[in-house]
């Protein structure tokens, strides 16, 4: 019992949250999953001196720390400099260039969820990295210890790369040995500043005797380093061959090939022919190409075309090539005039999986299916996942669509025309337009903008311009019902309106609400309270069905949440203004309502989020379903006024709704009885006590207690706030 208490309280709850200004702060927060308390310390520690320090920390003091996603993320990201600045020889200038732009807009997309995680943009990560380089100059220089020194202090495992190369060349006019061996050196400078490469024999003798027999170790020691982990090249240094050139056979480069990681860390510099282009010989891919034709059906379960074949560098193998790639047992098969990386098991197992995708849908594949293979996402064993000897490509049809789901600017407009009596903002049309292209498709949608940039009335659009065969429903708390109403009638007052709620229909009316009663109506407001009470409401097949404040589904259990995904539409379309993608769990259950078995299903998810250590792919598959525009945007802020006045409409809640309708009988019955002056005192005094009810039953009670759900205008503040704060941002009430 002491031991288990004893290692709760040596855990604590803590994370990096990123803020809107581009900050990194390490704070302890409920919602964080546990770190040890130690290294809570030593991070908060780091943090407080700014973040180039703890990241520099992070990076170079926990590099075999078991985190969790988001500091593993920013000790993974800082690691890329320090190992960079392994690469600097002692002697030259601390200078690490920054990676380039599509490495850091790669990393971007692999952030796990965080809070923030939407600020995080290739110039955040440009202005971290300088910040690392600084600190790292200055403690460098501070500490006289040289970069060496420095960076053991940080951690033991840390090795400054040498100067030691293992060359593997290419031997073509040796069949039976068509590799060859040398290890090398770097010595001084040449003539034009490049660095001279000797025979590493060469450094016996240049650092033979006295003083230099330290250089002679210091220059060795990466491959002293290298060969506790590499049997056979302890044999070689035991056998003196590493200092010489050799012929090797194919099973011997393909040894070296596998331990190349190893020889890497420990501080050796590898080089490989320069005709292989990607560091590696080049290998055979099982490729597939889905959704090249236009399917006959449309929406999440339209089945899409499925081809595959195994290629080369983009071209199609032969099937006998193929056989002979898989029936090769060396690791290395020389094949189009070239040596290829060959993994004959991990081939065959892949091609088996391939064919069985193709196969479980009579050669089709579904919508749902076919965007996590493309996306890379593996959310569940179906689906292969192997982006080194696999790919999926999108086919013609596939691609357009996708490519027009991720840049809405270029969007044929959809154009409400005159029936909107409004004109809206560029980036509100590209809106409207990138929901009508989703609808037509029959897929959902997630409309995440930043709270004031007109979600309300891009839907409003959106419904204008769709056929209005069928009514749409729209469900949203209770407390925005009447401001859904409002502006409905401001900007689109040719829709046909029906607020399904007990306080704007009579009870026996809205318990009777079916599909018959529909026809003359466009859009039904509903709140998701009175949807849970009205099963008829529920039975009805709707064109669209619009979640305003999606995040009230983040609980799938929940039974508000299971009665607005029971309902049948031809597409759906989630509104929230706080980040969708921080949590993983409130992505899925968002997603199980706008693309029903996108990602698979919850357990699935849950299981395969849990061993995921990249996130790009997941990304990528729910990218073109988000549509989140910030305030900060350029692109945005042109466009918006210096102020924008919104008004948030509020419900009375049931509390005070009762009061109000007594303290209108009340006022009744004393003006049947008052006369004159006083008549008109009573109404003044009424209308005190009507603004203190709309406010909060206790102000005019005076009982101290002040519930939130007896208030509407609570309850809907208490929305602004909630989203306020999932942004970051401040407010003044």
């Amino acid at each position: 019992m002491h031991q288990a208490l004893l290692s709760r309280k040596s855990l604590v709850n803590a994370t990096l949250r990123l803020t809107p200004r581009g900050h990194l702060v390490f704070e302890e927060a409920s919602d964080a999953p546990p770190v040890p308390d130690l290294l809570a310390s030593r991070l908060t520690k780091a943090f407080s001196r700014g973040e180039g320090v703890g990241l520099v920390a992070l990076g170079a003091g926990e590099p075999t720390t078991a985190l969790p996603p988001v500091l593993a993320f920013w000790r993974d990201f800082s690691g890329r400099y320090i190992t960079a600045l392994t690469a600097v020889f002692e002697e030259e200038p601390l200078e690490v260039p920054l990676p380039e732009r599509e490495i850091l807009e790669r990393l971007c997309a692999d952030c796990p969820p965080m809070t923030g995680g939407e600020y995080l943009t290739p110039e955040i990560l440009e202005a971290f990295w300088n910040l690392m380089a600084a600190v790292v100059k200055a403690d460098v220089a501070t500490s006289r210890k040289g970069l060496q020194g420095y960076l053991a202090s940080m951690h033991p495992g840390w090795n400054l790369v040498g100067r030691v190369h293992f060359n593997l060349a290419e031997n073509p006019k040796d069949p039976e040995a068509p590799f060859a061996f040398l290890a090398t050196y770097t010595s001084r400078l040449g003539a034009h500043g490049k660095a001279q490469h000797l025979p590493l024999s060469r450094a016996l003798s240049e650092y033979s005797g006295g003083k230099k027999n330290a250089q002679l170790l210091s220059l060795l020691l990466p491959v002293q380093r290298a060969a506790e982990r590499c049997g056979w090249l302890a044999e070689m240094v035991a056998e003196g061959e590493v200092y010489h050139p050799l012929r090797w056979q194919v099973g011997e480069a393909v040894r070296f090939l596998k331990d190349v990681p190893v020889l890497e860390s420990s501080g050796i510099v590898v080089r490989l022919p320069k005709r292989w282009t990607t560091g590696r010989p080049s290998r055979p891919r099982v490729s597939a190409t889905v959704g090249q034709k236009n399917p006959s059906v449309l929406g999440m379960d339209a089945l899409l075309d499925f081809s595959m074949a195994v290629t080369l560098d983009g071209e199609p193998l032969t099937p006998e090539e193929v056989q002979a790639l898989l029936a090769s047992e060396e690791g290395l098969q020389w094949i189009r005039g070239r040596w290829v990386e060959v993994d004959a098991a991990r081939l065959q197992s892949l091609i088996a999986r391939f064919e069985g995708v193709e196969g479980s849908f009579g050669g089709g594949v579904p919508f749902a299916q076919a965007a996590r293979l493309l996306a890379g996402a593996s959310l569940d064993d179906a689906v292969p996942s192997d982006p080194d000897w696999s790919e999926v490509v999108a086919g013609d049809w596939l691609e357009t669509v996708l490519s027009e789901l991720r840049s809405p600017d270029s969007l044929s407009r959809a154009d409400p025309g005159a029936k909107l009596a409004a004109t809206l903002r560029p980036y509100q049309k590209a809106g409207v337009s990138w929901l009508h292209v989703l609808v037509r498709m029959r897929l959902g949608a997630c409309l995440a903008d930043d709270m004031g940039l007109g979600k309300t009335i891009q839907v409003l659009a959106l419904l204008l311009t769709l056929e209005r065969a069928r009514p749409s429903l729209l469900v949203a708390p209770a407390s925005l019902l009447a401001n859904w109403q409002q502006e409905a009638r401001r900007f689109a007052p040719s829709l046909r309106i029906l607020v399904a709620h007990p306080s704007a229909m009579d009870p026996d009316a809205l318990r009777t609400l079916g599909e018959g009663q529909l026809a003359e109506v466009d859009l039904v407001i509903t709140s998701y309270g009175t949807l849970m009470r009205l099963p008829d409401l529920q039975a009805v097949s709707w064109h669209l069905v619009v979640a305003d404040e999606a995040q009230a589904l983040k609980n799938p259990d929940a039974k508000q949440t299971k009665a607005v995904k029971s309902l049948k539409a031809e597409a759906r379309i989630a509104l929230t203004g706080t980040p969708v993608e921080n949590r993983l769990s409130d992505l899925w259950s968002l997603f199980d309502f706008t693309h029903p078995g996108l990602l698979g299903s919850r357990k699935a998810f849950t299981e395969a989020t849990k061993k995921m250590t990249h996130y790009g792919p997941l990304r990528t598959l729910v990218a073109p379903y988000i549509l989140r525009r910030l305030k900060t945007d350029r692109s945005i802020l042109s466009d918006l006024p210096d102020k924008t006045e919104i008004l948030a409409w509020c419900g009375l809640s049931r509390t005070q709704a009762l009061l109000y309708q007594k303290a209108v009988k009340e006022l009744e019955e004393t003006l049947s009885e008052a006369e004159g002056i006083g008549r008109k005192g009573k109404v003044l005094a009424f209308l005190m006590r009507f603004k203190q009810i709309c406010n909060h039953p206790s102000q005019w009670r005076g009982d101290g207690e002040w519930a939130p759900e007896e208030s509407g205008k609570f309850q809907r503040l208490g929305e602004i706030a909630e989203t306020i704060s999932a942004r970051q941002e401040k407010m003044l009430v």
